[in-house]
């Protein structure tokens, strides 16, 4: 028997609803109250869309870490001219700095009201958790390091994206994470 005050099933004996307490005694036949149905229209963003954003963002992150590789290089190489010591080994301390640029970069961008990269937003696609809301820092980092793996069995887990039922590549799955079209309701 399902109350008409809040629509929970109570048992056909039952008085009273067991839920909200109003009194299931009345003379209206019992209809049961059925959950509205929600057909899924959730569009995943595709393998080549995803590819290409990837392209984009990559540009830009590359761009990013040129313009610090070249302040380094510059300070390494000023400061070994007036008799310092230099910096060292500067293509660690470059690799060092393009990862957290990557880092911060994708991470922030996901997690910001936009859920998308430069790249991302360019093709019309965000970044969201699997229940279509917007994913946390903390979910995006995760998300971007995942990546690693997804790279290092010989990229098996970017080209997922093209394989799987809702387009998810392996560091999405890790991160409980979808890639989807941009809803138009959505600015």
């Amino acid at each position: 028997m399902f109350c008409q005050q809040c629509g929970n099933e109570n048992e056909n004996q039952s008085i009273f609803c067991y839920h909200c307490g109003v009194s299931l005694q009345s003379t209206n036949p019992e209809v049961p109250i059925q959950p509205a149905s929600h057909p899924n229209l959730t569009s995943y963003a595709g393998f080549w869309k995803r590819f290409a954003a990837c392209i984009i963002d990559g540009i830009i992150t590359n761009i990013a870490g040129f313009i610090f590789g070249f302040f380094i290089g510059f300070f390494d190489g000023f400061s070994k001219a007036l008799g310092g010591v230099g910096l060292g080994d500067t293509t660690a301390i470059n690799s060092v700095f393009s990862l957290i640029i990557g880092w911060l970069y994708f991470s922030i961008m996901e997690s910001s009201d936009k859920q998308a990269t430069i790249g991302k937003m360019a093709l019309g696609i965000i970044v969201t958790d699997t229940e279509g809301k917007r994913i946390s820092f903390g979910r995006a980092t995760g998300r971007y390091f995942s990546k690693i793996i997804s790279a290092l069995i010989l990229l098996i887990g970017f080209i997922m994206a093209g394989f799987t039922k809702k387009k998810q590549a392996l560091h999405d799955i890790i991160a409980n994470s979808l890639v989807i079209n941009k809803p138009r309701n959505i600015r």
